[in-house]
């Protein structure tokens, strides 16, 4: 069996790029610096990369890791607020196209779904 690759949403994979890389709380980074964290992280390790370090410390730290997490959640979400919104719950609906017409009056009729 191969290994497990967890499919994480933009907002996680920001947050363990913030936790990965060498900003610090007391830097006050501002968003630019930490959407350029981000993204040097991302390059410097990759997405799992990224999500290893923050395993990896929350085995060897979990006391000091959760604050830190806390800490690089609350950065990755005030840097990336107005950027492109993940996709919700139905964006992928797989081998079926989701299509909701409108009528003339207005209405909204029930979903109607046809395969591809």
């Amino acid at each position: 069996m191969g290994p497990v690759i967890p499919d994480l949403s933009i907002g996680a994979c920001q947050a363990d790029a913030v936790f990965a890389s060498g900003l610090q709380r007391s830097d006050e980074p501002t968003a630019g610096q930490v959407r350029q964290a981000v993204a040097a992280a991302i390059r410097a390790f990759g997405r799992s990369g990224c999500a290893e370090r923050v395993a990896q410390e929350f085995g060897d730290h979990p006391e000091t890791a959760v604050i830190r997490m806390r800490w690089a959640r609350a950065m990755a979400r005030e840097a990336f607020a107005g950027s492109v919104s993940e996709p919700g719950p139905r964006a992928d609906v797989g081998a079926l196209l989701a299509v909701r017409p409108w009528l003339r009056d207005g209405r909204v009729p029930l979903l109607a779904v046809w395969g591809r």
